[in-house]
């Protein structure tokens, strides 16, 4: 017995995702693929829509997306996990509400951003709490305080809209950096973007992130506290919501209740349009802030040459169920690969 024992060649172990080339798996991504297609749509508008390909163009298009962009960063690590968050809209316009009413009654913009990024991280720490120790599901709370949220905003300034502030603050808001027509704006973006990539890919934090997506039983059997880290998600959902509420009431300079109406959903198609599943466990902030740049780049291309907003919405709606379908393509693709490789293994320890 001994002698076959040492005789026979241990099986050898097979890796479906990690036994291909590097380039494979750097390359052949959902994320990847969307990463090119911005890159085609970007060199079709640059030759077919006039004045697209200019450094006003440009910056215009930056400063549009810049509240998705700010949002999409958190809603990213909220839809890895399995949860959603249908409220951000609305505490777009809340906050852009509360600084608006803070600048009108004599605070400074400095004091007034503080409290709407207060009044975000309360409302976010409240879908977290409703979720996380009450066991509600993401979806029906987040549909809740969007309502809620937005009630409370055109409850307090009604019809009317604040239009009057600190004029240092707004130019600071507008201005580009020197010549080359980049909003100064970004550099704030890039910081974020910076710490929430660290934060998602390159911490414990993070890969408890990804670990709940797949499965929350295990992640907690390994160790990983689920309803902490979705409540601390969700309040940086809050946090990022009301910082894009600031942007908006200072770059439009107009504080309404009615700010921001459906961007969850603009955000939401672009989280998903880059690449993060919405069963939760994948996903990476590269394809989302390509799949932000996508649409803000199809939307100026045909805002440029005269086309309704509706279309650009019908355009987002359709690269969004395609991607979804790609997703789930490639992961049956993906399961048929692996099942040889698992009966190979198999069939060798037998």
């Amino acid at each position: 017995m001994t002698s076959l024992t040492a005789a026979t060649p241990a099986p050898t172990r097979t890796y479906a995702d990690h036994g291909r080339p590097a380039w494979r798996r750097l390359l052949l991504t959902r994320e990847m693929a969307i990463i090119f297609l911005l890159i085609v749509v970007v060199a079709v508008a640059s030759v077919v829509v006039p004045k697209f390909a200019t450094p006003v163009t440009m910056g215009y298009l930056l400063f549009d997306i810049t509240p998705l962009l700010f949002i999409a960063l958190a809603m990213a690590p909220v839809m890895i996990t399995g949860d959603i968050d249908l409220s951000v809209g609305s505490m777009v316009g809340l906050s852009s509400v509360t600084v608006g009413l803070c600048s009108q009654a004599g605070l400074g913009i400095p004091v007034a951003m503080l409290v709407a990024l207060l009044v975000g991280a309360v409302g976010g720490a409240v879908n977290g709490l409703l979720i996380t120790r009450i066991g509600l599901p993401a979806l029906a709370v987040t549909i809740g305080t969007l309502a809620l949220y937005r009630g409370i905003a055109v409850g307090l300034l009604g019809t009317t809209a604040i239009t009057t502030f600190d004029k240092w603050w707004t130019t600071l808001i507008k201005s580009k950096i020197g010549t080359t027509g980049v909003p100064t704006v970004m550099i704030l973006f890039v910081v974020l973007l910076a710490a929430f990539t660290i934060m998602l890919h390159f911490t414990p934090f993070g890969r408890g992130v990804f670990a709940i997506g797949l499965s929350k039983d295990a992640a907690v059997f390994s160790g990983v506290n689920a309803e902490r880290t979705r409540l601390i998600l969700f309040v940086l959902s809050g946090l990022m919501a009301a910082l894009a509420g600031i942007y908006y009431a200072l770059y439009y300079t107009s504080a309404r209740g009615d700010n921001a109406t459906g961007m969850e959903l603009q955000v939401i198609a672009a989280v998903v349009l880059g690449g993060v599943s919405v069963f939760g466990g994948r996903g990476a902030l590269h394809g989302v802030i390509a799949g932000v740049v996508l649409i803000g780049v199809l939307s100026k291309a045909l805002q440029l040459v005269n086309i309704t907003s509706d279309v650009v919405s019908i355009i987002t709606g359709v690269l969004l169920v395609l991607s979804v379908i790609a997703g789930s393509v490639m992961n049956w693709v993906q399961s048929r690969r692996v099942k040889p490789a698992q009966a190979s293994t198999q069939k060798q320890t037998s």
